[in-house]
């Protein structure tokens, strides 16, 4: 049986982490905590497994411990933040938190960030801003990073690009948390890695073959992911990353062209109030009953029921708040190697 972690004991385990890597209390605490969100929705491949990185980035500087991030333009319900390059999950939430305060006195808010650090899994955010009954959009783009062709090409230039979309129902929010590309680089990675291949050609070799062997990615000269909607419909997710990469590197105003070479992020945020538009209880009645309508909708042969975007990750994420978490193999293992170079007790199993 696998191992179950304690989401409160994780969350402390991972803010000491960082705290003893150089972060301040706050910025630690908010790091571990959406980390561990990730972990508890089910993104294993955007939670814990990411704190070993952002500590050995901390160690060489290349994660800004310290300060604020500068403002680049600042007009009504819009902002423009440089991050530089400080811990991604804390500028994003901060950033979420603003675009909510702006649309509750504009209607809609919106903040773009740019040299921001990674910033992990996007759903993790979203609940922010529902919670409070506003409706979010987020997008993310690393133009340091190019793992995805566009479509019809053969050489890497876009990231994955996730979007999310968190929709208050007034029961579960619709928590959306999709790419612009077929996969990702995290599970690209833990396939490559673990010597795995899947029953899909999701990537590119460096010649444009369609593979199923994920390490293409990491080869030189590297293959590439496939834009959403693969060989056939690959056009669609090559619209949705020039999008992306829109709003988050040319309205923050820095990006490919900049050429950076800095692991890192560029962050799209925008809040939408409803109760500026038709009213709260009107929105809440109309996105209540489309997801209450997806659901009831009759599965396809194979398929047990229809669920909306969020239904398993909140599933998930109940699962592991009332019997522990169980992360991915070998992810408890890295963050105690970490854990011995700072000085800092791990967890212990439940149970253990």
């Amino acid at each position: 049986m696998a191992e179950r972690y304690e989401a409160t004991g994780l969350t402390a385990f991972a803010t000491r982490l960082f705290e003893k890597a150089g972060l301040d209390s706050e910025k630690a605490a908010l790091t571990a905590e959406l980390l561990v969100e990730a972990d508890l929705m089910g993104h294993t491949t955007h939670g814990l497994q990411l704190a070993p990185g952002y500590l050995k980035k901390l160690a060489a500087g290349e994660m800004t411990a310290e300060g604020e991030p500068e403002i680049v333009a600042d007009m009504a319900a819009v902002a423009t933040w440089d991050g530089r390059y400080l811990p991604g999950l804390w500028l994003t939430s901060r950033a979420v938190d603003e675009a909510v305060r702006r649309a509750k006195s504009f209607g809609v808010g919106a903040v773009t960030i740019r040299r921001s650090h990674h910033i992990g899994c996007l759903a993790a955010f979203l609940t922010r801003a529902t919670d409070q009954g506003c409706m979010l959009m987020l997008a993310s783009s690393d133009p340091s990073v190019a793992s995805v062709a566009p479509f019809g090409g053969r050489q890497p230039l876009f990231t994955p690009n996730p979007v999310a979309c968190g929709i208050p129902t007034g029961g579960d929010p619709i928590l959306i948390d999709i790419s612009a590309s077929v996969t990702t680089n995290g599970l690209s990675g833990r396939l490559a890695g673990e010597g795995r291949r899947l029953p899909f050609q999701w990537w590119l070799d460096a010649d444009g073959n369609p593979t199923d062997d994920s390490a293409v990615i990491e080869r030189d000269p590297p293959g590439s992911i496939l834009p959403m909607g693969g060989l056939d419909h690959g056009h669609k997710g090559y619209g949705l990353a020039l999008m992306i990469e829109t709003l988050t590197q040319a309205l923050s105003g820095f990006g490919r062209a900049d050429a950076p070479t800095t692991w890192g992020a560029s962050v799209f945020v925008q809040a939408f109030d409803p109760a500026a538009f038709g009213g709260l209880e009107a929105f809440e009645r109309q996105a209540g009953w489309l997801a209450d309508a997806c659901r009831s909708n009759p599965p396809r042969p194979g398929m047990e029921k229809v669920r909306v975007p969020g239904d398993a990750a909140l599933a998930r994420k109940r699962r592991a708040l009332a019997e522990g978490v169980e992360l991915y193999p070998g992810i408890i293992g890295a963050l105690a190697a970490e854990a011995g170079r700072l000085g800092v007790t791990p967890p212990q199993a439940i149970g253990g």
